[in-house]
């Protein structure tokens, strides 16, 4: 087996392919968006490896399904030990690759640990249940039990905005459940994932449980259509995935796609903490998360003052080297991404919106952007626009503000800043959304809740428990006593 060493600046580095670390396929250059700089040289697998990995991971199912608890909560437990102990490494590895400032790269090193540690404890609670049937008299005697099975091999594709954590979320609770699963990396940033191969590798799951290719669109597109797949785990764009879910057949899909969320701040609101956790949310990794912050609903009767703060406080964020600890906004993900994102704002400023902060392109770093005055059916305020851009709305109520966040095609989650007991409870009852966060952002999200969206924004819960409950079928024993 082709080991995979511990220096990755401009190496070669293999994919992880049925149990084994192999140099096949077209070559891959992964570089850094701060600098173009070349990173490590990888592959990129086509329909001959993804072909081998899949049979592999057929065949490993027939073992997966068999393990103890014990044994997939240890190789679980072993993967997010070595991410702890490599944390630094891993995360300089993820900024060199990605872009991610290195303060939110060891979040994200820190979370990928968590995941994989939240999964080995999970491992031991897919528990089922006991059922009384003798509701009539015809039916004395009969009793049942439900167990959860592992719903078979998993198709799992990831995306480059947190290469290593949302590709956890697919792999960990597949190993959790007893499934097999190949998993399509981003070919951005593919590196931090099969470093995390390696730490699979050094487990006594069997072989070809789990590999890890990065792969061209059209080849993972046979994941997507191929039967011998039973569940399909995709996160990205709404357009391709829905797209997916149209090709899938007859396998069951979880989707966690895009969203334009939304944010309300009240008249009770702690202002300071609000302004603070905005910023955060509007600008972290510039914007490109699914759920950062893109339309803020603030009531009228503060809205001034709000403006002024935030605006104040925009003006303090820093740009610059993603590996420098003072780095606040890195660059975006490539070229094309920084020109979407200035044809958006120049539509919106055509269109009547004024700019208080940012609005002009810095090579491939935007600026961190405040919008006022935007059109409703503005690209910037209605679609998801996945970069450093935010847009301020005043409103003349709360209900005002729900109803505005609701009329989106999109429903991911939504932060709402309140001290109100009263609007709490509205918003929880009223919002269309996957989550409500109160007084936070919709930003603020943690491994072990059930994390989606509704309307164009997903199908399906991720999360380890919820996800454990995706990859795993019930299956009922009934009992009949002769009486």
């Amino acid at each position: 087996m082709l080991g995979m060493s511990t220096e990755v600046a401009a190496s070669t580095v293999p994919i992880y392919l049925a149990g084994e670390f192999v140099e096949s396929g077209s070559p891959l250059e992964v570089r850094n968006p701060a600098n173009d700089e070349l990173v490590a040289t990888t592959f990129q697998a086509g329909a001959e490896e993804l072909e081998r990995a899949t049979v592999a991971g057929v065949e490993a199912f027939g073992k997966t399904r068999r393990l103890a608890s014990y044994e997939r909560r240890d190789a679980l437990a072993h993967v997010a030990a070595c991410i702890d102990r490599d944390a630094e490494e891993l995360s300089e590895l993820l900024t060199r690759e990605s872009g991610k400032p290195i303060r939110d790269a060891r979040g994200e090193v820190l979370r990928g640990a968590l995941t994989f540690r939240t999964a080995a404890e999970e491992a031991l609670r897919i528990t089922g249940e006991w059922l009384p049937l003798d509701w009539n008299a015809a039916n004395r005697g009969r009793s049942g039990i439900v167990r959860r099975y592992p719903i078979g091999p998993v198709a799992g594709i990831s995306p480059f905005n947190f290469p290593l954590n949302l590709a956890a979320h697919k792999v960990a609770p597949a190993i959790a459940a007893g499934c097999s699963i190949v998993l399509k990396p981003p070919s951005k940033d593919p590196l931090v994932m099969l470093r995390v191969a390696q730490y699979i590798a050094e487990t006594d799951l069997p072989k070809g449980a789990v590999s890890v290719l990065p792969m061209d669109r059209p080849t993972g597109d046979r994941m997507v259509s191929d039967d011998r797949f039973k569940l399909l785990s995709f996160t990205g764009s709404p357009s391709v995935g829905w797209k997916m879910k149209a090709d899938a057949g007859r396998k069951k899909v979880v989707l966690e796609l895009g969203g334009n969320a939304g944010a309300i701040v009240d008249e009770t609101a702690d202002l300071d903490w609000a302004v603070n956790r905005l910023v955060f949310g509007a600008f972290a990794y510039a914007g490109q998360v699914c759920i950062s912050v893109q339309r803020i609903y603030v009531v009228r009767a503060i809205y001034e003052e709000f403006e002024r703060r935030f605006v104040e406080k925009v003006r303090s964020v820093r740009s610059g080297d993603p590996l420098d600890p003072a780095t606040d906004l890195g660059p975006m993900v490539d070229d094309k991404a920084v020109a979407r994102t200035h044809e958006w704002v120049r539509e919106a400023l055509d269109g009547g919106a004024r700019a208080l902060a940012g609005g002009e392109p810095d090579g491939r770093f935007y600026p961190p952007t405040v919008l006022v005055d935007v059109p409703r059916d503005a690209r910037v305020c209605g679609e998801e626009v996945f970069a450093p851009v935010v847009n301020l709305f005043a409103v003349d109520s709360f209900a005002d503000a729900v109803a505005e966040i609701n009329a989106s095609r999109f429903g991911l989650q939504c932060g709402v800043f309140t001290s109100s007991l009263e609007h709490t409870l509205v918003a929880h009852d009223e919002l269309d959304v996957g989550g409500v966060i109160v007084n936070d952002v919709p930003t603020w999200r943690i491994d072990p809740m059930p994390y989606g969206g509704v309307k164009e924004s997903g199908l399906g819960r991720e999360g380890l428990r919820w996800s454990i409950d995706d990859m795993t079928e019930p299956r009922l024993l009934a009992f009949a006593r002769p009486l």
